[in-house]
C-alpha cells in the first residue's frame, strides 16, 4: 500500500545509525536519499538499490525550488504500491525542510508517514561543546538569520548556528551576529561533528569568516556574562513587583510614576544634546526600566502584556512603511510623509474616527514650545506651513522690535547660507549666496540655532519684564491654533475640499478665512 517512510541517518558514522534505522534499511529493496554527500552511504547495507535527488540541486534555482521538487517526487514514488524509503542526513525533523512539506502534503493526501529518528548534528557537537541542550540552547539556520539584520537570539542563552557551509557565509552571519554581540565574543566552529573527522576551534567572533567552512560545520555563541536579553530584564522588574521584591516598586501606579517617565525622557535628551555616547547608554536604560515597569503593572492590571504592546507596534511599523514591506514606491522623504498621513486617515476612518483630527493625540502637558512645534510638524505634513507671523511685530513695544528685527535678520541671513528656505516673515538683506561645503553647512545650521536661542530667549527677558508668563501665552496661542485647525477641518469634512487635492494657496486662503479668537 502507498506509504512514505522517512530515515535519519545520523551525522555520518555507521554506529550512530539506530537500530531502527538500520532494521528499515536492510529490509528495503531501495532508498531515496537527499543527498549522496553524507559519510555513512559508503556503509549502507549491500544488495541495496540507492537513489538520489542530487540532480535537483544542479538544475533548480533556488533552495526553495530544491525542496519543492524533492518534496513532489517523493510524495508520488510514495503513492506506488511499494511505498518509497527516503532517508535523510541526521534527524528527520531537525534541519529538513523537505520532511515538513512531504509530512504536510501527505496528511492533505492521505498517505501514511513513517518517521524514523536518527542522531542529529546537535548530539555530537553538544559533546564537543560540553554543554547541555536544557541549558538554553537554542537551534538556528545560518540562513534564516542572514534573512534578518539582527540576530534572532536571546543573548543570555548559548546558540548552535547550523548550516555555515561557506566561508562567505561565515563573513555575512559574522556582521549580522554584530548587531548584538561584540568583535571579541566567544564562538566556537564546529566541523564533521559525529565523524570521525570532528572538530571544533575557539575563536573569537571576528576570526569566524577566516576558516574553511563546509556542508558539515556549524557555529557555537556563547551567552553573554549578564542579563542583556529583554525577556531578562522583564523577569527582573517582574521580581522587584513581586511580594518578594521591592516595597517602593509594589507601590507604584501608572499614575505615580507619570513624572519619572517625564524626567527620564528628559535626561535622555539631555545626553543627546550632550553628544554624550556613554551617557545616553545610560540614559535610555532608565527609560527603558520606565517602559516595563509601566508594562508590568499592565500585566498584573489584566490590561495588557508586554507581548502586545510589541506586537502593535511593530504591526503599525509594518503598515505605515508599504515601500518597505510591501510594493509601493517613494521617490523620497516627502513621499513617505505623505503615504504615512494617507494611511493614518484610512486607519481613523476604519475605526469610525474619521472625525478626529490631525492634531490629536498630541500630549496636552508637553512644554508649550514642545507642543507648538508638534502642531506646527503635524499641520505642515499636509501643507499647513507658514502661519503669517509679519503682522505679530506690529504692536510689539518698539525697543523688542528692534531687537526682534537684528535676531530675524541674522537667523535669516544663517539659514539663507545653508541653501535652506527662510521661515516665514524672513529675509535676507543681503541677498542669496553660494551654497556653501558640508562644513560650512554644519557652522551655519550651529549659527542658525543660537540666533534662534538668542531669540526666544530675548522673548522671555521681554516677557519677564511686562510680567507676562511665557510658558502660559504661548500655551494659549497653541490652543487658538488647535481651534483654528480643526473649524478648516470640519469645514473639509463635507467632502467638498480634500487635503490630498487642495493646492499651498487653497490651504493659505482657508487659514485667512477661519480666525478665531
Amino acid at each position: 500500500m502507498a506509504s512514505i517512510t522517512i530515515v535519519g541517518l545520523g551525522p555520518g558514522a555507521a554506529d550512530d545509525l539506530t537500530r531502527a534505522a538500520w532494521q528499515v534499511l536492510c529490509s528495503a529493496e531501495e532508498v531515496w536519499l537527499r543527498t549522496l554527500r553524507h559519510p555513512v552511504v559508503a556503509e549502507l547495507p549491500g544488495g541495496l538499490s540507492v537513489h538520489s535527488f542530487d540532480d535537483v540541486y544542479e538544475r533548480a534555482g533556488s533552495f526553495a525550488d530544491v525542496y519543492a521538487e524533492i518534496s513532489a517526487q517523493v510524495l508520488t514514488l510514495g503513492q506506488r504500491e511499494q511505498g518509497v524509503v527516503y532517508a535523510v542526513p541526521g534527524h528527520p525533523m531537525v534541519g529538513e525542510a523537505t520532511v515538513l512539506q512531504i509530512v504536510e502534503q501527505a496528511r492533505v493526501q492521505s498517505v501514511p508517514v513513517r518517521i524514523v529518528a536518527g542522531l542529529s548534528f546537535i548530539e555530537p557537537a553538544l559533546t564537543l561543546l560540553e554543554r547541555d541542550a536544557l541549558d538554553g540552547l537554542q537551534v538556528v539556520d545560518a540562513l534564516d538569520v542572514l534573512a534578518l539584520h539582527h540576530p534572532p537570539l536571546n543573548p543570555d542563552a548559548p546558540a548552535l548556528i547550523a548550516q555555515v557551509y561557506s566561508r562567505a557565509i561565515a563573513s555575512d552571519l559574522k556582521l549580522v551576529l554584530m548587531n548584538q554581540y561584540g568583535d571579541e565574543h566567544p564562538t566556537a566552529l564546529i566541523d564533521a561533528a559525529g565523524t570521525a573527522s570532528e572538530r571544533i576551534m575557539h575563536i573569537p567572533l571576528y576570526e569566524i569568516d577566516r576558516h574553511e567552512a563546509t556542508p558539515l560545520t556549524s557555529l557555537y555563541v556563547a551567552p553573554l556574562p549578564a542579563v542583556t536579553s529583554f525577556e531578562g530584564f522583564q523577569e527582573t522588574v517582574a521580581r522587584l513587583r513581586s511580594p518578594e521584591g521591592c516595597p517602593w516598586d509594589r507601590e507604584q501606579t501608572h499614575q505615580s510614576l507619570r513624572t519619572n517617565l517625564l524626567e527620564e525622557a528628559y535626561e535622555v535628551l539631555e545626553a543627546i544634546d550632550a553628544d554624550d555616547p556613554d551617557g545616553l547608554r545610560e540614559e535610555l536604560g532608565d527609560l527603558l526600566l520606565q517602559v516595563v515597569l509601566h508594562a508590568q503593572i499592565a500585566v498584573e492590571d489584566d490590561d495588557f502584556r508586554m507581548t502586545e504592546v510589541i506586537a502593535q507596534i511593530d504591526s503599525k511599523l509594518k503598515r505605515r512603511h508599504p515601500h518597505v514591506w510591501g510594493e509601493v514606491a517613494v521617490a523620497g522623504v516627502g513621499d513617505v510623509v505623505t503615504n504615512w498621513e494617507a494611511i493614518k486617515r484610512r486607519e481613523r476612518a476604519a475605526k469610525g474616527a474619521a472625525d478626529r483630527s490631525l492634531l490629536d493625540g498630541i500630549p496636552t502637558t508637553l512644554p508649550a514650545l514642545a507642543q507648538a512645534a508638534a502642531y506646527v510638524s503635524r499641520a505642515g505634513r499636509i501643507g499647513f506651513s507658514g502661519v503669517e507671523t509679519r503682522g505679530v511685530w506690529v504692536d510689539l513695544p518698539d525697543d523688542v522690535a528692534r531687537l526682534l528685527d537684528r535676531l530675524i535678520a541674522a537667523l535669516g541671513d544663517a539659514v539663507a547660507r545653508t541653501d535652506a528656505p527662510a521661515p516665514s516673515g524672513m529675509h535676507d538683506p543681503s541677498g542669496p549666496r553660494e551654497p556653501v561645503g558640508s562644513h560650512g553647512l554644519l557652522m551655519e545650521t550651529r549659527e542658525a540655532v543660537a540666533r534662534l536661542g538668542d531669540l526666544l530667549l530675548v522673548l522671555a527677558d521681554w516677557a519677564r519684564q511686562n510680567e507676562i508668563d511665557p510658558e502660559s501665552a504661548l500655551r494659549e496661542a497653541n490652543q487658538r491654533f488647535v481651534r483654528r485647525f480643526r473649524v478648516i477641518e470640519r469645514a473639509m469634512a463635507d467632502g467638498s475640499l480634500s487635503l490630498d487635492t487642495l493646492t499651498v494657496d487653497g490651504i493659505r486662503h482657508l487659514w485667512a478665512e477661519h480666525e478665531v479668537p
